[in-house]
Order: C-alpha cells, then sequence, then structure tokens
C-alpha cells in the first residue's frame, strides 16, 4: 500500500514556504507531514496531505512546480531501536531508501520512506510483519 506524495519545488527566497501553507490552509488541506531539502538554487517541499488532488490542483493554480510520487508509510513503536530493526531488514533485503522523514503520534511513529523499489520493500515489509499505512490512516 502507497501514499501519494507531493514535492513542491521552491526558489530560496523568503515567504515561499509561507506561500504553500497558506494556499493548502486557505483551501482546507491538511499537511500531515512534510519535508524541506535545499540546494543552493532551489528547496523541495515534500508533503503528505488530507486532499491530495486538490492540494496539486490549487498549487498548479499558483504556479507552483508540483509532482506526485509514491511512498511508503510505515508505522512502529515510538521507542528507541524500532525504526533500526525495520530498517534492517529492509537492507537485508538490498531494498535502498532514498529518502524518509518521520512524525511521531504519541506511542506510534510513523515513517515515510522512498525505496528504490515499491514492490519490492513492500512485499519484505508484509512478510516481515511491518504495519504500512494508507491515506485514510493518517
Amino acid at each position: 500500500m502507497t501514499i501519494k506524495q507531493l514535492s513542491v519545488f521552491l526558489e530560496n527566497k523568503s515567504g515561499r514556504i509561507n506561500e504553500v501553507t497558506k494556499v493548502l490552509g486557505e483551501n482546507g488541506i491538511n499537511m500531515h507531514a512534510f519535508s524541506m531539502a535545499e540546494t543552493t538554487d532551489f528547496g523541495i517541499l515534500r508533503l503528505i496531505v488530507s486532499d491530495v488532488d486538490k492540494a496539486v490542483e490549487v498549487l498548479r493554480a499558483k504556479n507552483f512546480a508540483v509532482v506526485l510520487t509514491d511512498v511508503v508509510c510505515i508505522c512502529c513503536p515510538n521507542v528507541a531501536g524500532a525504526l533500526a530493526k525495520i530498517l534492517d531488514k529492509l537492507a537485508a533485503h538490498q531494498i535502498f531508501i532514498e529518502y524518509m522523514y518521520a512524525f511521531a503520534q504519541g506511542d506510534q511513529a510513523n515513517i515515510v520512506i522512498r525505496p528504490s523499489d515499491l514492490a519490492e520493500c513492500l512485499k519484505w515489509l508484509a512478510e516481515e510483519d511491518c504495519r504500512v499505512l494508507g491515506d485514510q490512516q493518517l
């Protein structure tokens, strides 16, 4: 089970992230998780949102460059070492993680990963009995 992630490309200038959050907020779209990566020329704001289709529509209408990507959201206990066990198992199966970010909700941690091979990653997570979240569970 995968979820859709938005990647919004932003110029490196003051206020650009605020513009994205403002557009989403004005349209009733909640940000469940996000990560910001930067280069010297631009930033990539990666988002998991409550309404993907509407978010793409309203952001593109405001001339933001938006790309959709399939990612996996793993849920594990929010305790030391829990994520390491999952990542060890994925590494043992040669699943490379291109990037990841996480957010905690009480005693649970949710980790968004972009694996090199989605199908293989999902296969091994299922075999290892790892909990994978869908859109409706965020």
